[in-house]
């Protein structure tokens, strides 16, 4: 009980020196304006009057400062925020004293101007006395040199925010000893005191110069090929490399520039920042009823939650499955208690259930990601691929027709484009029963075309993470193989942005970067695991292609509104024309590959060569 009265204790005294300061400022500040305006020879009456103007401006300023609480914990000393509001309170404080003074100075023996001159030499005061207690109290805070010596790559303001942060915190894990950025113009830069050292290209020369042994990335929207390309450098210089958060989830508040952790291969891989245009998805969003099919999956919970944000009147979460729901739902409401009407449990195959839930909830937009995902599953069982992709998503436009939806957003895939397999040709039917749908309303119903989402679940990053850590090997179908990325917050921010540009019938492509090859990906999550792990070669699985593809072969594309997305027209097929017959038919004669290859397997880590 003792600690928290002594820290109010403390506190009232600092707070007392402060307001003694500033009424100290005032007497200094009107001797020193009176001393020169008579030239270091005042009068004995003006002795006495100034001595009663010094203590009166001293003591208003108490009282002031009292009212304005500057005295009662408002503001941090010393912060801008405080010079901010002090100077404002001073200025008006001179200006009626200076308007006293000038009235009464001759019957006083006070020069006129004796306030207006000493206003500058306050103010002077009062910033400088702040100045130098916030000099003292950061270099008391500074990381210790138990703290690891680092470079910060970026001196912009994510750099100038992790400097802020690292320079005043004792427990700091790391000590900034330069900055390396590509900017011409901050060569002589000093941020926060740390200097900038060079560009990025020298980074293994300025290490060993000043003998750092970690890389900070602090660029907010660093991409995957422009942190490949440091983390490379960094680590053939002995450097380990950390990174500062996405620039979007810095502005969104959820993570902090001060929030550096150790770079992932997600980053490495599928890290894209985008630029997202806030006005125009919360115009479709904001006040509206949303569903979200598939909300208990990777794409639709992260949907949900993004969604969220933006203040639906209501978010409806639907699937099949009640643990993807709770998780669902402890994203959005936190709590997963599955007793409210936000979260319903039910399958998209269910063409009775569907329509009686849509014309009683009345959604008016709606994201659908339910489908089936496993190219290999499917190959064998395409049947069920026919029954949740095609049919599925057709018994969902229909009941978003008979309940008046107006922007319906059909979440694809790159495996849709010249499609080569069971779940391609049914995402392909999907995208087409949406421009269907789109061409008949004349509302926005679109598809969203994408590659491999990294982290979501049963995808290749969880699964190498899987084999790696029961000590491999890793399988990789060939050696050349390669697969476009992007990470789960990103592919959504697309998605949604998507909902707001998408015109009927049409299917958006999301950009993501370059295509990785698997191979590099296996090779750097066992440099990164440190252990010696053999990666077996498979061959080609059935119906997968070498190289995929994000757009078709007849598809032209344009884009009118937003860089990272691409617009193309997508064929019409009517629910009439649908034969499952004659499609599973097209199936089996359609061009697969199968290179059932074993090629030899390498070992890669601890001693072994590449």
């Amino acid at each position: 009980m003792t600690e928290p009265n002594a820290v109010s204790v403390a506190q009232k005294r600092r707070r007392l020196l402060a307001a003694i300061v500033d009424a100290g400022a005032w007497i200094v500040g009107i001797v020193v304006a009176v001393v020169l305006r008579f030239e270091f020879e005042p009068t004995l009456r003006g002795w006495a009057s100034m001595a009663i103007l010094a203590l009166v401006a001293g003591a208003a300023q108490i009282v002031v400062g009292y009212y304005l609480r500057f005295y009662r914990g408002r503001f941090t000393y010393g912060s801008f925020e405080e010079v901010r509001s002090l100077a404002a309170a001073v200025s008006i404080q001179a200006f009626v004293l200076a308007v006293i003074v000038i009235i009464l100075g001759p019957f006083i023996g006070l020069p006129r101007g004796t306030v207006i001159l000493a206003f500058p030499f306050v103010l002077l005061l009062m910033f400088g006395v702040r100045y130098v207690a916030r000099l003292v109290l950061e270099r008391s805070r500074k990381p210790g040199e138990e703290a690891e010596p680092a470079l910060v790559v970026g001196a912009g303001y994510v750099g100038d925010t992790l400097l802020h942060n690292i320079t005043t915190d004792p427990a700091s894990p790391i000590r900034p000893l330069g900055l390396l950025d590509d900017d011409p113009a901050k060569r002589h830069l000093r941020l926060r005191g740390v200097p900038v050292l060079g560009p990025t290209d020298q980074i293994a020369a300025v290490a060993a110069r000043t003998g750092a042994t970690v890389l900070v990335i602090a660029i907010g929207r660093a991409d995957a090929v422009l942190l490949r390309r440091l983390t490379d450098e960094a680590e053939a210089a002995g450097l380990r490399v950390v990174v500062t958060p996405t620039l979007s989830s810095m502005v969104s508040g959820e993570e902090s520039p001060g929030d550096v952790r150790d770079i992932s291969i997600e980053d490495l891989i599928g890290r894209h920042p985008v630029d997202t245009n806030v006005e125009l998805i919360a115009g479709y969003v904001t006040g509206r009823r949303v569903l979200v099919t598939g909300a208990g999956g990777s794409i639709g919970s992260e949907l949900c939650r993004q969604l969220a944000k933006f203040g639906p009147r209501e978010l409806i979460m639907l699937d099949r499955d009640e643990t993807g729901l709770q998780m669902a739902q402890l994203g959005t409401a936190g709590h997963g208690l599955l007793d409210t009407n936000d979260v319903v449990l039910a399958d998209i195959r269910d063409t009775v259930t569907l329509t009686e839930l849509l014309r009683q909830r009345r959604p008016e937009v709606i994201f659908h990601a339910a489908a089936l995902k496993h190219l290999p599953m499917l190959e064998q069982y395409p049947d069920e691929a026919w029954k949740t992709n095609v049919l599925g998503t057709l018994n969902v436009l229909t009941a978003a027709r008979e309940a008046g939806v107006d922007t319906f957003v059909n979440i694809s895939t790159d495996k849709a484009a010249n499609p080569t397999s069971v779940l391609g040709h049914s995402k392909r039917v999907a995208e087409k029963l949406t421009a269907w749908a789109g061409e008949e309303t004349g509302m926005r119903y679109l598809s969203v075309r994408f590659g491999n989402v990294i982290g979501s679940r049963g995808s290749m990053l969880p699964t190498f993470r899987s084999l790696i850590d029961a000590g491999g090997p890793i399988t990789v179908t060939h050696p050349d193989v390669t697969r476009y990325f992007m990470t789960i917050p990103e592919a959504c921010q697309l998605v949604i942005q998507a909902g707001a540009i998408g015109r009927p019938g049409e299917i958006l492509i999301l950009d993501m970067g370059e295509p990785v090859r698997i191979l590099d990906v296996a090779k750097r999550m066992i440099a990164m695991s440190g252990k010696s792990i053999e990666i077996v070669f498979t061959g080609l699985r059935h119906g997968e292609k070498l190289h995929e593809e994000l757009v078709g072969v007849r598809e032209n594309l344009e884009r009118p509104f937003h860089p990272q997305v691409a617009h193309t027209r997508a064929d019409v097929i009517s629910p009439d024309r649908l034969d499952k017959d004659g499609w599973l038919a097209r199936m089996s004669a359609s061009p697969r590959n199968n290179d059932t290859v074993i090629i030899e397997p390498v070992r890669i880590g601890e001693g072994a060569a590449e």
